[in-house]
């Protein structure tokens, strides 16, 4: 690998893209879907308008391609200069403890990130040289997005069965249910991929849990157990609603995209999942479909996946100058045209419908203490335990001590990544 990449300081970082040369960046992302693919498109195009001495190279993957291939590419003889990464400790983390990455704290003064960015977006993006943190050290990414995992509804059915949007999990129980009596789908999911079970879980966790104490568990601190009461009636609720049939048939052989698709088609009455979906159903919905936080506000989310810098780009100048122009302000008022979420600024953008629920959850959870990182930073192997095991304990192949004792060997194993 050679020697570790080192962060260089302001004063010797050039910012201006057009003092550069001929530069090709190569950029790998995972802006692939509607909304995404759009505002990417359109940014790439008013950077290249803008610096026609620099050709972006973009290569699109989805975000399990992105994320079975990008470690191949940071260490091959053709590593993209840019490339989007997963936060958690098993991507991000662990490239940063083998100099995959590009310490990014001399851009982010030079390009004024910590003055535009608040620490609570930057901080999903830190990681000391072990890899062992998040949320501590030098910064390895800046992100486009803001997060959240919350609940799709459909608002046609919900008035149909006479049902507002729950503010309770007393009436989230009662939608479930008068949606089931009434022949409806109560909750749209598809876990082929297994993703989905973790927004799942994590859901039912913050109906039991508390928000400080899920965020220590999920970033692996000292001192936390997935063996817990909380935790335990968390599993047991997840499968009840197996159990009383809320999902569709066959859902652990259905797609996450298909899901969301049959839910854009009217089948549902809840989808849980990302905000990164907003663009795309409120296409196909219209203003037929709604988004909330949670139950109790507590809330599952962060940031997009942020763009980092290769160790091995030739061009980390460049580099850099491209993720500050795809995160700028002017950049957050395209993302936000095309009904993706801003990390930044979403209260000064003009919004309508699915969009503005979806910012004002946003304003509301990056603002409070409710906000809880994804279940899978907690250990570099975090992401295929928790899912997997999400997985078995819905097939019946572990009882839930079974589940939560898988969780707590890797948390044990893999404890600050140390």
């Amino acid at each position: 690998m050679g020697e570790r990449p080192t962060d260089r300081p302001a004063g010797e970082v050039r910012t201006d893209p057009a003092t550069m040369g001929k530069v090709t960046l190569t950029v790998w992302d995972q802006e692939v879907r509607g909304g995404q693919e759009k505002q990417i498109s359109a940014l790439n195009d008013a950077f290249q308008r803008k610096y026609p001495n620099i050709t972006i190279k973009r290569v699109a993957r989805s975000f399990d391609d992105l994320r079975s291939t990008v470690k191949l590419g940071l260490t091959g003889a053709e590593a993209p200069d840019v490339v989007q990464v997963n936060n958690g400790k098993q991507d991000m983390g662990s490239f940063v403890k083998a100099g995959l990455l590009q310490p990014l704290d001399g851009y982010a003064t030079a390009h004024k990130w910590t003055e535009r960015m608040p620490e609570s977006v930057l901080r999903l993006a830190k990681y000391p040289d072990s890899g062992a943190v998040l949320g501590e050290g030098k910064l390895y990414g800046v992100p486009q997005t803001g997060e959240l995992v919350g609940l799709f509804y459909n608002k046609e059915k919900l008035a149909r069965l006479g049902i507002q949007p729950p503010t309770t999990w007393e009436d989230f129980d009662k939608a479930l249910a008068a949606a089931k009596r009434a022949g409806e789908l109560p909750i749209q999911f598809g876990n082929l991929e297994k993703s989905s079970g973790n927004y799942l879980f994590s859901l039912a966790m913050h109906r039991y849990g508390k928000a400080e104490e899920e965020t220590r568990l999920a970033t692996g601190r000292d001192g936390v157990s997935w063996n817990t009461e909380a935790n335990k009636q968390a599993a047991r609720l997840l499968l009840s609603w197996a159990d009383n049939g809320y999902f569709p048939q066959g859902y652990a052989g259905i797609k996450s995209d298909d899901s969301w698709a049959a839910f854009a088609r009217g089948e549902g009455l809840f989808h849980i999942s990302g905000t990164w979906l907003t663009a795309d159903i409120q296409a196909a919905m219209g203003d037929k479909v709604g988004f909330q936080l949670p139950p109790g506000q507590t809330v599952t989310g962060g940031t997009g996946l942020p763009f980092a810098v290769s160790g091995r780009s030739k061009n980390p100048d460049a580099a850099a100058a491209y993720i500050d122009f795809i995160s700028n302000a002017d950049a957050m008022k395209v993302l936000a045209d095309n009904g993706n979420l801003p990390a930044t600024e979403a209260d000064k953008q003009a919004a309508t419908g699915l969009t503005k629920d979806v910012f004002t959850a946003w304003q509301t959870a990056s603002r409070s203490t409710q906000l809880v990182p994804y279940l899978d930073y907690a250990t570099v192997t975090a992401y295929d335990t928790v899912t997997g095991a999400i997985e078995q304990l819905l097939a019946k192949r572990h009882t839930v001590d079974q589940f939560l004792t898988v969780l707590q060997d890797d948390l044990d194993k893999g404890r600050g990544g140390r």
